[in-house]
């Protein structure tokens, strides 16, 4: 079996498994996405959406984050861990898509990879939940795990993986398939202790124990 042939395995059943494949973060916008996925960095997704709603109504628009100063923001996101880097880079990246984007948020991955804090994981989610291009490919620890033990991609470096999964994944497929890795994560290929016997990849994993 080739990579390509069990790339299409785990799409088809990753679809099967979870039919509504969507992000964990909750946002009513593009910006408060661009946010929330800040905050997620090194935190549960289950933290930061108890933390976004006190914070976006304290800053409801780009233009209130810009007004902010970095302090301010720090009291409303202490929890997520790394709360005085992220402050800085909220407060830095709104200023930024005040005065150079008139509050809008870019939507391709090499600008959005130019904002204050802005890698390329976040880049691809919004791409691909926000925009709804093809191609994007979100690298988070689930799909880095889980694609390495498929044998679909090699290594932990997020660039390289977002780089081999893209050889083989449908383009219109891949966003969805990066956020049902994180259900599957955490249902049962878990980092820990992998449920291999209940795994639907029995048949093809070659990591299976």
């Amino acid at each position: 079996m080739t990579k390509k042939e069990r790339a299409h395995i785990a799409v088809e059943r990753l679809k099967d498994r979870y039919p509504l494949a969507q992000c964990s973060l909750e946002a009513d916008d593009a910006f408060q996405l661009l946010v929330a996925t800040r905050l997620s960095a090194q935190c549960t997704d289950a933290r930061v959406n108890i933390v976004t709603p006190t914070l976006f109504e304290r800053f409801p628009t780009v233009q209130a984050f810009a007004a902010a100063t970095p302090e301010e923001i720090e009291l409303y996101i202490r929890s997520c861990g790394l709360y005085k880097t992220k402050a800085r880079d909220l407060a830095a990246m709104a200023r930024v898509l005040r005065d150079e984007y008139d509050g809008r948020v870019p939507d391709t991955i090499e600008v959005l990879t130019t904002l204050p804090g802005v890698g390329r994981k976040t880049a691809n989610l919004i791409c691909g939940d926000v925009y709804g291009m093809p191609g994007a490919v979100v690298t988070d620890t689930h799909c880095i795990r889980i694609t390495n033990r498929l044998g679909l991609s090699q290594g932990t470096d997020p660039r390289r993986v977002e780089d081999q999964l893209r050889k083989l994944l449908p383009p219109e497929e891949s966003n969805d398939f990066c956020h049902r890795l994180v259900l599957f994560g955490r249902d049962v290929c878990t980092a820990r202790a992998p449920k291999c016997g209940v795994c639907p990849f029995n048949d093809c994993c070659p990591s299976k124990a």
